[in-house]
């Protein structure tokens, strides 16, 4: 209604200005000429991306969950009271009785293998009572949930099916910035949309749309209901599964994300073969080099993930690696910031050899170590603790933190070196911030840190004793 009034009012102007300055609209169509070569060549530029889109569509289904929302009861004490009931009745009584509503969501995932297994985002089917799968030939089947991992907003779904269409999965390590994308969904429930465009940027971080983000940018318009659909190359492969938009309005403005294929690929494959997920742990806790840091440390860029402590006993400290060390990259892919390298840590197969170059002391050093797997008590050396101080990266004040930072003596504790975008103590607390209590317990080591953070459970409030700005100051994380 809106496009056909658009063009609408678009005629009459077109119309009114012609009458008033007698364009001679015709001379154009007869001087301007399309030549056969262009002709020819966009012919075949069309015929080629209808080859794709029509190879891959079938592959594309809709994806419907229903959950359950229970609803908090009115506590009022009036609806308890003998007097009341008698008087105003017994159904005033049920408001105190929780409540319960269905609620409804629709969405895309993309099959990849023939026998029904499915690719979407966790934030698709999270919670859902039921799932039902609707084809592209409008077969409907129930879906039944094989996994999910809320960090990287991916699950897997099978359906009861064989012989089905699917996409084979390409290799978004080898993608370009500028090559083209399509993406296929069911944006607002038009099912089997396609849009195209290029790839924007790639190994995205910061995002604060999962915990470990490496996303694909694209230009290609992808709006709500596109969550879970594909996002696919010029030869009909699978190089991400788009999960979200960057809008302030609620619809397309030109930034689309999409989890690499990758990525999604050794998720799936984890929580098929394991039931659960199995991530790589380096053991490292590290930060971005600012241009303080990379002045104190005497290095020619602001790039790297700078090594802040090592866990005892584990792979880094192993391999031979040290405080202050830089790793600049990883199996030889180049790494520009932390949460970078530590989405492709999570990524590795526990148990693989894998080579790390560093700088140390303004030389380049390459060492080998064997990732193991990250455990919960290494997670909660990582912060990923799973309460407020959830993704509050910390180091040990040395001496030489202490001088960088110009602290006074007195002042012990672990000093914060980022804080992970989404983080409950995201625009509370800072980076420079030393803690120096955790619920009155005095914090004078990183391991005495994390294990009285360990100790807290989600939801509970936090009380900490902050040093910040030449003093201390009592913060409270609820």
């Amino acid at each position: 209604m809106f496009a056909a009034l658009f063009i609408a009012i678009g005629l009459i102007a077109g119309l009114s200005i012609s009458s008033r300055f007698d364009f001679q609209t015709t001379s154009l169509g007869q001087d301007t000429k399309i030549s056969q070569d262009s002709i020819d060549m966009l012919t075949k530029t069309n015929k080629a991306m209808a080859e794709v889109v029509r190879a891959v569509k079938p592959a594309i289904v809709n994806i419907s969950s229903t959950k359950t929302i229970k609803t908090q009861p009115m506590q009022n004490p009036f609806f308890n009271d003998p007097f009341f009931r008698n008087f105003f009745g017994n159904e005033f009584g049920n408001m105190n009785a929780p409540r319960e509503y269905k609620q409804s969501g629709t969405g895309s995932g993309v099959i990849i293998d023939k026998n029904g297994t499915i690719l979407t985002n966790n934030h698709v089917i999270k919670d859902a009572d039921e799932i039902k799968v609707k084809l592209s030939d409008k077969r409907e089947f129930k879906g039944k949930v094989v996994g999910t991992d809320p960090k990287t907003d991916i699950a897997v779904v099978k359906i009861e099916a064989a012989n089905l269409p699917m996409l084979p999965i390409g290799d978004s390590d080898k993608l370009m910035v500028g090559e083209t994308a399509i993406a296929i969904g069911n944006p607002f429930g038009l099912n089997q949309t396609v849009t195209s465009g290029i790839i924007s940027a790639t190994g995205r971080a910061n995002v604060g749309i999962a915990d470990y983000e490496d996303f694909i940018q694209t230009d290609a318009p992808i709006n709500p209901g596109n969550s879970g659909g594909a996002l696919v190359n010029v030869r009909g492969e699978l190089i991400g599964i788009n999960t979200a938009i960057f809008s302030t309005s609620g619809g397309y403005q030109g930034i689309g994300f999409a989890i690499p294929s990758n990525m999604a690929k050794a998720v799936m494959d984890t929580l098929v073969k394991n039931g659960k997920i199995i991530r790589g742990w380096l053991g490292v806790s590290i930060q971005p080099v600012t241009p303080e840091l990379a002045k104190q440390f005497g290095l020619k860029e602001e790039r790297g993930a700078l090594v802040g402590d090592i866990v005892s006993d584990s792979p880094a400290e192993k391999a031979g690696m040290q405080k202050g060390d830089v790793i600049i990259a990883y199996e030889g892919k180049e790494v520009n910031e932390p949460s970078a390298l530590r989405t492709i840590v999570a990524n590795t197969t526990p148990g693989k050899e894998v080579s790390l170059t560093l700088l140390r002391d303004g030389r380049e050093i390459k060492v080998k170590a064997v990732i193991a797997e990250l455990t919960a008590e290494a997670a909660k050396q990582s912060a990923d603790f799973e309460n407020n101080l959830k993704g509050v990266h910390v180091q040990e004040l040395t001496a030489d933190v202490k001088n960088s930072l110009d602290l006074p003596k007195r002042v012990s504790g672990v000093v914060i070196t980022d804080i992970d975008p989404g983080s409950p103590s995201e625009g509370v607390l800072a980076k420079g911030d030393v803690i120096v209590e955790v619920n009155k317990k005095q914090i004078t080591s990183a391991k005495e840190y994390v294990a009285e953070v360990a100790k807290i459970k989600s939801g509970k409030s936090i009380l900490l004793l902050i040093y910040r700005n030449g003093s201390t100051i009592y913060m409270t994380l609820s």
